[in-house]
């Protein structure tokens, strides 16, 4: 299970208490497993379905249309964080 970044980015504007989301100046490191990429990606692109803010200007060049590939682009460029816990060994294991 990954576990991304909790930031709300889902546009408040109409709210009197709109807070921007605060996204770290460093990019995070780059994802070398292909596998991690996709799952990472995946997870951020089901946020940008649901309303969530895209984290790459359009000054940086063009954007794609595609919530998919908005993602995977934000994750090749470290705009995306993400958390791979430690999986939890039960002691049964060492003993069988």
């Amino acid at each position: 299970m990954i576990v991304m970044d909790n930031v709300n980015d889902v546009d408040m504007s109409g709210t009197p208490d709109a807070v921007e989301p605060q996204i770290p100046s460093e990019p995070a490191p780059p994802i070398e497993s292909r596998f991690l990429f996709v799952d990472v990606a995946a997870l951020r692109a089901k946020q940008l379905r649901r309303g969530a803010r895209p984290r790459v200007s359009p000054d940086e060049g063009p954007l794609p249309h595609k919530a998919e590939r908005l993602a995977m682009e934000e994750v090749r460029r470290g705009r995306v964080y993400y958390d791979v816990p430690v999986p939890k060994h039960s002691d049964a294991e060492g003993e069988a």
